[in-house]
């Protein structure tokens, strides 16, 4: 009997805490997190009057929108049929009539003091749903507190940096595509990725190394900054090698003989992607002890069918690749012979 009330007890006291549980996530998810506390009421419960345009703004703040005027933001406003609070500077800051009556800065989100997932929440206003953004909020930055703001200019770019300039070779910075004017970054890529991620600088000046510094590449080209399923954030979700092979389309496949490392471990079994001081930027010196970390017939961890007839010590057997030389797959060979 004692054991049947204890039991009823334990019961109503779960019931209680479950509903208190349900309660206060009713609550929170009505009234916003603490996170979320700077973030403007929903747009619908104002009025279109309650919005003066951003040629109004410009009364005050006519640096902002000159800078403002050059970018594709602006161009919004332009666009016949658009709501009010989906253009312009009320698209972010919200309606301003109270402001302007009154120049209260409590009037209008001015993001001061807001964190920067509030900041960010503000973007994925418009920018959530395509491929390169919808997943943010799953992605590294977001989850250290990187926020749009601190690599793009809400504004405008900064002038000057129009151009993705070279960081090594300053005589082929003419040449290359502008294009933060387009991202509106605060600088150029490779200059913004490597004020936070300072240790691949140093791989990207090893002899061998993808030419990212001297501007020929973007980190982007292989990394999605705004989010992403794969390891390190790497663009497209179908495996970590997709970016490699949309340059290296030779290794891609299929092939009729499979290289097993190739397909489990990726392209990085082999090779440093950012940078290395060896040919081809392997991860060794030399191409034999590459290949030795798996072939080897010692114990029961060697590769299956290692010969036991090559001589190491023979120049000829030092350089797997002069025989096994379609080593990313062979459509002729089980042993990736030419």
């Amino acid at each position: 009997m004692k054991l049947a009330k204890a039991l009823k007890l334990a019961l109503v006291g779960l019931t209680l805490a479950f509903a208190i549980l349900l309660t206060a996530s009713s609550s929170l998810s009505k009234s916003g997190s603490a996170e979320g506390a700077n973030a403007p009421p929903e747009t619908n419960q104002y009025k279109a009057e309650d919005y003066v345009g951003a040629e109004t703004c410009k009364g005050c703040h006519e640096d902002q929108f000159n800078g403002f005027s050059k970018t594709t933001h602006f161009k919004l406003t332009q666009m016949a049929g658009r709501a009010p609070d989906k253009q312009g500077c009320e698209s972010c800051h919200g309606p301003g009539k109270a402001h302007v009556e009154g120049g209260d800065k409590t009037k209008i989100r001015t993001f001061q003091g807001e964190s920067a997932k509030s900041i960010s929440e503000a973007c994925l206003r418009c920018h959530a749903g395509k491929e390169e953004h919808n997943q943010y909020r799953r992605g590294e930055h977001w989850r250290n507190d990187v926020g749009c703001t601190d690599c793009h200019a809400p504004h405008h770019a900064p002038s000057g940096l129009q151009k993705m300039e070279s960081a090594t070779l300053k005589a082929i910075a003419a040449n290359l595509t502008p294009q933060s004017e387009v991202k509106m970054l605060r600088n150029n890529q490779p200059a913004l990725c490597l004020q936070c991620h300072a240790e691949i600088k140093g791989q990207f000046t090893q002899p061998f190394h993808h030419r990212v510094l001297e501007g020929t590449m973007k980190c982007s080209d292989c990394h999605n900054p705004h989010g992403g399923f794969e390891q390190k954030q790497t663009r497209l979700a179908i495996g970590a090698d997709a970016p490699c092979l949309k340059c290296h389309t030779d290794k891609q496949g299929p092939f009729v003989y499979e290289h097993a490392p190739l397909k489990v471990e990726g392209c990085a079994a082999c090779h440093s992607p950012h940078g290395s001081s060896n040919p081809k930027m392997l991860k060794r010196s030399q191409v034999s002890q590459l290949c030795l970390e798996c072939h080897s017939s010692i114990g029961q961890f060697g590769a299956p069918n290692t010969p036991s007839f090559h001589n190491l010590a023979t120049g000829r057997f030092q350089d797997c690749v002069i025989c096994h030389s379609k080593i990313h797959g062979s459509q002729t060979h089980p042993f990736f012979f030419r």
